[in-house]
């Protein structure tokens, strides 16, 4: 009695030459590992920055003063005035707000106003920053309104987690890795099958069409996780990169980078239909790639963006994958307190994926 074909077993099979294949193939390793690393230890020497301040006002605070007005009037300061109380002390011990203020009228008279400004040990040198701007606006109001003290300044401060640089770069060096995986070696891998008469090939074998995919598939996603979960281990190690749960913060982090993963090997599946040819995928691919590198914060927030910019860059899958990725090392988020940035994960993943069908060409 003839054995009945094992597409399972065909399936595995497919998966372990391919990664082999993978593993030997250097732009492979070059994009999955080599080049974010590469900006991982630059950055990670370099050490924090910034320029921009980010208070969060009370929503008890007397919004009629003249000291908000005069916050809102200076660049460096990003007033957040409607936000709730219990996110911002939660958002101050996390360092994503640098300070609160909370204003209140003094109704014994002078000083006419008293700031209470509460900062967080997460951002001290921001914090340092908005003494001197608060202690000059302070010199500068009683002057011009020429009383003894239009506002009195009352400062503390609360312990917080220090935000690194690295903790802002390095999900976002995942992000792109997860992202140049998708698309360059997705495209290129099915392409050459194609061309090469590989998969003609495969027709006069019982292997079915599916196999080829998944095992394609899953060789890419076992490598790449292996490079994101080397990658988060080099941060955390070598630069203290933050994991505020541990072994679960980095599970979930490689669920998120499996879900970016095959979202974005989506887009490789369409570049190869489209491209006529080897040296069309790489300008098609680019077109898809390089906006989100540069966009989808990356390097910068999203908020450093012109205002008429940032609508583009909230439209890119890659933005909701670098958000999730940084809520859950650093805030402690898990998978459900970041379904937003999921669901609008799997709503791309659903609309690339039609488009893949209607392109993707076997022959």
């Amino acid at each position: 009695m003839q054995q009945k074909y094992n597409n399972t077993k065909a399936t595995l099979a497919l998966a372990k030459a391919s990664f082999r294949s993978i593993t030997r193939s250097p732009s492979a390793v070059v994009f999955t590992l080599a080049f974010p690393l590469i900006f991982i230890l630059v950055f990670g020497f370099l050490g924090s920055g910034g320029t921009k301040i980010d208070v969060a006002v009370d929503p008890k605070s007397d919004m009629q003063n003249p000291v908000i007005a005069a916050l809102q009037k200076i660049p460096m300061i990003r007033l957040a005035t409607n936000d709730t109380e219990q996110n911002i002390n939660s958002s101050l011990q996390k360092g994503n707000y640098d300070a609160v203020i909370n204003i209140q009228k003094n109704p014994s008279g002078l000083p006419a106003y008293f700031t209470n400004v509460t900062y967080t040990s997460a951002s001290l040198d921001k914090g340092n920053i908005l003494k001197s701007v608060l202690n000059e606006l302070t010199y500068r109001l009683n002057m011009v309104n020429q009383v003894p003290a239009v506002t009195e300044i009352r400062a503390s401060t609360v312990t917080g987690r220090e935000y690194r640089t690295i903790d802002f770069i390095l999900p976002g060096q995942l992000g792109f890795s997860l992202l140049s995986t998708g698309v360059f070696g997705t495209a290129f891998v099915f392409f050459s099958l194609r061309q090469n008469l590989v998969i003609k090939r495969f027709f006069a074998t019982p292997v079915k069409r599916s196999s080829i995919v998944f095992g394609e598939g899953i060789a890419r996603i076992g490598f790449a996780l292996l490079g994101a979960l080397f990658i988060i281990l080099i941060g955390h190690f070598l630069f203290k990169f933050t994991l505020i749960n541990g072994a679960v913060t980095v599970i979930n982090m490689l669920i998120m980078a499996l879900l970016g993963l095959i979202v974005f090997m989506g887009f490789g599946f369409v570049v190869s239909g489209l491209a006529k040819n080897e040296s069309t995928i790489p300008p098609i691919s680019n077109i898809i790639t390089l906006p989100q590198f540069l966009l989808s914060g990356t390097f910068f927030s999203i908020n450093a963006f012109p205002n008429w910019l940032q609508p583009i860059s909230k439209a890119l899958p890659l933005t909701y994958l670098n958000d999730a990725m940084r809520k859950i090392a650093f805030e402690g988020a898990g998978l459900w307190d970041v379904k937003h940035q999921i669901l609008i994960m799997l709503i791309w993943g659903v609309v690339i994926y039609a488009v893949a069908v209607k392109t993707f060409k076997w022959e």
